[in-house]
């Protein structure tokens, strides 16, 4: 009996040892430093980033009557450049456009790479007017719940960190708000923002503006008690089996 009870102690000893949270992703040690936070009081903004796909538009005399360039009819005068052409910002962070050529955008604001655009095809049109907007952008989203992650398109060019929480449906019961995990690429590396927003301070924080591929990850509580129950009862139920067993065979022998 006793080296059954040992064996039970030793058993459920080991399961315990694996048992906190494995399914837990994206773990970062207590001694961890995060990226700095980007100071909220400075005005952010998306800003281009590889395999973005860029739609533009671009008009004549500053876009009066909005005479659109890339869709002239037979009553224009022009180059032609399709609406509905895509432009993939490259790994090296350039585009090919129309009549320009190869153009370095990566890390630009939509507002400076429409101004930048509007300069250098001056040399071309009378007073050009650009309208630019990023198609593919998105996020993912982890809310803290197991299975219940998003992948978030991003409509908006300045579209904040509380936004996309909202648009995943929010924080979930099991999520930390006081430990949001962003991660964002940064070249070859990645950094890690660390966001509270288990206060009313962290709103500074959550205006945070994301960028194309960002990783929001709400760390999930630890379930000690139920995980505990999960992994061990089968062992349990295992050795009371053979302990019912061990005894029946027991009383049988001594008859």
């Amino acid at each position: 009996m006793r080296k059954l009870l040992f064996l039970v102690g030793i058993v459920l000893f080991l399961s315990s040892c694996g048992w906190i949270n494995p399914s837990i992703m994206l773990k970062t040690g207590k001694e961890y430093k995060y990226s700095q936070n980007p100071d909220s009081s400075k005005a952010s903004n998306y800003k281009i980033s590889p395999n973005d796909i860029l739609e533009f538009s671009m008009y004549s005399n500053d876009g009066f009557k909005l005479v659109d360039l890339t869709s002239l009819n037979s009553a224009n005068v022009g180059y032609r450049f399709e609406t509905d052409i895509q432009y993939l910002v490259e790994s090296d962070g350039t585009v090919k456009l129309p009549v320009l050529g190869r153009m370095k955008l990566i890390g630009y604001t939509i507002r400076e790479a429409e101004s930048l655009l509007e300069e250098k095809y001056a040399s071309f049109y009378v007073r050009p007017y650009v309208i630019m907007s990023v198609s593919n952008k998105r996020v993912i989203v982890f809310p803290g719940s197991a299975g219940d992650a998003k992948v978030i398109p991003l409509q908006n060019n300045n579209t904040t960190l509380i936004e996309a929480i909202a648009l995943a449906g929010g924080i979930a019961d099991d999520g930390k708000a006081k430990m949001v995990k962003l991660i964002r690429q940064n070249n070859d590396k990645h950094d890690i923002f660390l966001i509270d927003l288990s206060k009313i301070e962290g709103i500074k924080q959550g205006s945070m503006v994301l960028q194309a591929n960002d990783i929001i990850y709400v760390e999930p509580r630890k379930k000690y008690a139920s995980r505990f129950i999960q992994e061990v009862a089968p062992i349990v139920s295992i050795l009371t089996s053979i302990f019912v067993l061990i005894t029946y065979t027991s009383a049988l022998s001594s008859k």
